[in-house]
């Protein structure tokens, strides 16, 4: 017997799913564009912390680990990662999303505390963290929603293999998916790879003055 919507609902989203959480992360996903602006402003306007420059290596090195995570990502699930909407792509649970169900939103928290230590602000790194998580997890809450609405029985059985946000090894093997060749990827991430080349180098110039 095909399950109904409601108990798709309810096994994806919890038993009790909080209504304003999802509608919350309804307005995020919609916003979610300009929401970084005061975290932009925070790590150019900031004054930096006196300090050594492993900060700066460290936050380089995590924001680079950030991306690679996003462009494995992005490799598998290809341009509807960049949609605005709330269009669906089919189900993709190889690659990094074998191992969690929202790699993009863990590659884009890693990207913004790097950046926290690249501005030598490493008290910020927590709050940038908490504030993203906050948002990012309210957003899910709505995608899963989403999700489990259109794609049914295949999502629901998804959820209770992979993790939200803990990478798990894969209970079994995965299909190896159709990957996008890197062209194509590097094509769809090229708005996050300015944006990192930009930030890099609008801290550097903060960094002169």
């Amino acid at each position: 017997m095909r399950p109904n919507k409601s108990y798709i609902i309810a096994t994806v989203t919890d038993a009790s799913p909080d209504p304003f959480f999802v509608r919350l992360g309804g307005w995020f996903f919609a916003r979610r564009t300009w929401i970084p602006y005061p975290i932009i402003a925070a790590l150019l306007l900031i004054p930096p912390q006196d300090g050594a420059l492993a900060w700066v290596w460290g936050g380089a090195a995590i924001v680079l680990a950030g991306e690679a995570i996003r462009l494995a990502a992005v490799r598998h699930i290809g341009v509807i990662s960049r949609t605005r909407s709330d269009r669906l792509g089919p189900l993709v649970d190889s690659g990094p999303f074998a191992w969690l169900r929202n790699p993009l939103y863990v590659g884009n928290i890693l990207i913004w505390i790097g950046f926290s230590l690249v501005a030598r602000l490493p008290w910020l790194a927590p709050i940038v963290a908490a504030l993203l998580l906050l948002e990012y997890h309210a957003i899910v809450r709505w995608e899963e929603r989403l999700l489990a609405t259109r794609i049914g029985a295949a999502y629901v059985d998804y959820s209770r293999r992979v993790s939200r946000w803990i990478p798990k090894r894969p209970s079994r093997r995965a299909s190896p998916g159709a990957l996008f060749s890197w062209g194509d990827t590097l094509f769809s991430e090229r708005g996050t790879l300015i944006a990192i080349v930009l930030g890099f180098a609008l801290l550097w110039l903060k960094s002169r003055y």
